[in-house]
């Protein structure tokens, strides 16, 4: 295996491009061609996701949760963890502040958009 990239499912598309271009995410892919998207795929440096509506699941695939958030949280390692912390903290809801943790990374807790856990990480 080489990598992964997670299809995160959304209620707004929209929405959620403009939280993650906050982040310092770029749109790279969308489909279809023009709005209304239901499909994109974004990137900062290495890490890439997708984001898709709910809606555009219709009736395939029924084990996918429709609630918002679920039980995931997304792990990213960064560099320079406290510039990118003093960037963002007034712009989004940070759950838990920036500290160090006891495996010895700094890190930080936040919701996106759509009640997704992220966590920012950088071995200081």
């Amino acid at each position: 295996m080489d990598t992964i990239s997670p299809n995160i499912f959304v209620k707004d598309i929209n929405q959620t491009i403009a939280f993650y271009k906050q982040l310092g995410f770029e749109l790279i892919a969308h489909v279809p061609e023009a709005e209304p998207f239901v499909w994109a795929m974004m990137k900062c440096g290495n890490v890439t996701f997708m984001f898709q509506t709910f809606e555009s699941l219709g009736n395939d695939l029924p084990d996918i949760s429709r609630e918002k958030g679920g039980s995931l949280l997304l792990y990213i390692n960064i560099k320079n963890i406290r510039t990118f912390f003093d960037g963002i903290k007034n712009k989004v809801k940070i759950i838990h502040g920036l500290e160090k943790a006891f495996y010895g990374a700094t890190e930080f807790s936040m919701l996106d958009n759509n009640g997704y856990v992220l966590t920012f990480a950088e071995d200081e």
